[in-house]
């Protein structure tokens, strides 16, 4: 998982940032017909303390998924 700030790094926030790493995919929902933002909601398995450092990075940032 990798968080993005949504302000730009000039407003003196980091840059991109990896905040979890061999996150296992638990289940990957059915779609919704367009949804408003873009987004998708993947279900991941992490550690508790990951998954604690995922909600605070996803109240500030945008989330992705990248896999390999």
């Amino acid at each position: 998982m990798i968080a993005s700030p949504v302000s730009s790094p000039a407003d003196g926030e980091d840059g991109a940032r990896v905040v979890a790493r061999g996150a296992r995919v638990e289940k990957v929902p059915g779609a919704r017909a367009d949804p408003p933002d873009g987004g998708a909601l993947v279900v991941l398995s992490v550690p508790r303390a990951t998954a604690a450092e995922l909600a605070g990075a996803g109240a500030t940032s945008r989330l992705a998924v990248t896999l390999c």
